[in-house]
């Protein structure tokens, strides 16, 4: 399949490049760094080289003195290569190194702070819309997702179905990072159905039968792994009482749909809402970090029950997402944005649909959900732009 050209624009200095499995790290640093010193980590004898002997690095980097640029995949899976990177940095200021990674715990356990200032912090994330271009079908990108793993392969649907396993198998029990590999499988299946919802860690922990506790530590995990991430509530100069839990995704729509449960008693909208709205978060999340300027992500939700699915503040201005998976528009689909609207009178207030007409209505801007994901680019703001 052709190279799918990505948004994501490195940075001019050493940096972590993190992303679940499967994200095209490996393939993205091969593309832009050809010529670069490769050490690959998830190759077996490769890894007890550097586990024994992390100068190692150190040897082939002074070995090369025309070398301007060091990959190092997986880096988690030699914690002790950090210092030694740390000192090579210092020593040759003039040379890149790019560490790529698909885990955090490791590394926050080892001292990544080592790195601050060094070596910048940056993420890649399933493709975008708009880096698939023509090739970007919504339907289909909301049942496999757009893991480029999955996407390449001509049979995404198995590949799918055997993500899952390979981090239990490869990340969770090989570093053991649970006790019962049961219990953490019902834990994946009942946690995917908070996917787009207000996380409650005591609903789940009654559905997979885990203790509350277990259960928090299990939802770290997915987060140190890059399979899930919070969303918090936006409370930014709030004038009404908000809630403060925060909302959980899945990092991408596929990994979700692969995991929950369906069947006979479950309607569509139980699965196509939630995912839709997955989908949408995760690239605006990708927009942001791509982006490079200070925007974040939130939900906004008041105890008396109105809400937002999202929220994104920052430099790029105050904008308020509602997603309906729904080709047609109810009055009741505007309430969220018209309360927050009280809130915040300066927000852009934004109402994504499956339908095919672009709208201004009552000062919300209705879109086509799916030309929304292809306007969305890191060089520019927001697509919701419209006459007023």
């Amino acid at each position: 399949m052709e190279y799918v050209s990505r948004l994501f624009k490195p940075p001019r200095q050493s940096f972590f490049l993190f992303g679940p499995r499967g994200t095209g790290k490996s393939l993205w640093t091969e593309r832009i760094f050809p010529a670069a010193l490769r050490v690959d980590l998830l190759q077996p004898d490769v890894h007890r080289q550097f586990l024994s002997h992390p100068e190692r690095l150190r040897e082939m980097v002074e070995a090369r003195p025309d070398c301007r640029t060091v990959v190092v995949d997986e880096v988690q899976k030699v914690p002790e290569l950090l210092s030694v990177t740390h000192s090579l940095i210092n020593k040759y200021p003039g040379c890149c190194f790019i560490l790529t990674g698909s885990s955090a715990r490791k590394l926050r356990r080892a001292g990544v702070d080592l790195m601050a200032g060094r070596a910048l912090n940056c993420t890649l994330h399933p493709y975008m819309a708009a880096e698939l271009g023509a090739r970007f079908d919504l339907d289909r990108v909301l049942t496999f997702g757009s893991i480029p793993l999955v996407v390449e392969s001509p049979d995404p649907r198995a590949v799918l179905a055997s993500y899952a396993s390979l981090y239990l198998r490869e990340e969770v029990q090989m570093e053991g990072l649970v006790r019962n590999a049961g219990s953490f499988a019902r834990f994946l299946e009942a946690i995917s159905f908070s996917h787009g919802c207000v996380l409650n860690l005591s609903n789940v922990s009654r559905e997979c039968q885990v203790e509350r506790k277990t259960v928090e530590s299990y939802v770290q995990i997915l987060e140190d792994l890059l399979l899930a991430w919070r969303l918090p509530v936006f409370s930014l100069r709030a004038k009404r009482e908000m809630t403060e839990h925060s909302k959980f995704f899945l990092f991408d729509c596929g990994v979700f749909r692969s995991l929950r449960p369906s069947g006979p008693l479950d309607c569509t909208e139980e699965i196509a809402g939630p995912a839709l709205e997955g989908l949408v978060a995760q690239h605006i999340r990708a927009w942001i970090a791509y982006r490079g300027r200070d925007n974040k992500l939130y939900h906004w939700r008041t105890r008396g029950g109105s809400e937002v699915d999202l929220v994104c503040y920052g430099e790029d201005g105050l904008f308020a997402v509602e997603v309906k998976h729904s080709a047609t528009l109810q009055a009741a689909d505007f309430r969220g944005l018209r309360a927050f609207a009280e809130d915040y009178p300066q927000s852009v207030k934004v109402l994504l649909y499956r339908g095919k007409d672009k709208l201004l209505r009552d000062g919300v801007l209705c879109m086509p959900v799916s030309e929304f994901l292809m306007g969305l680019n890191p060089e520019t703001g927001l697509p919701v732009e419209c006459k007023t």
